[in-house]
């Protein structure tokens, strides 16, 4: 045997205690609100990627004439 001897190795990092969160309505509401708030925000942009002078293109157009 090496190193340390007899006992009970001690663990590198200590145990986290995992606390129960309990959730309460409002808490439900509130990401429940932010949820849509995010789907909103996803919907628009994809709704105003297709508008506006770049919208439907693709890039600046070159006429070919030098």
């Amino acid at each position: 045997m090496s190193g340390r001897q007899g006992g009970k190795l001690k663990p590198l990092k200590q145990a986290k205690n995992k606390s129960e969160k309990v959730e309460t309505d409002e808490d439900v509401e509130f990401k429940k609100k932010q949820r849509e708030e995010q789907q909103k925000l996803k919907e628009l942009a994809v709704k105003a990627a297709g508008k506006g002078p770049m919208g439907n293109q693709g890039g600046i157009k070159k006429s070919g004439k030098k």
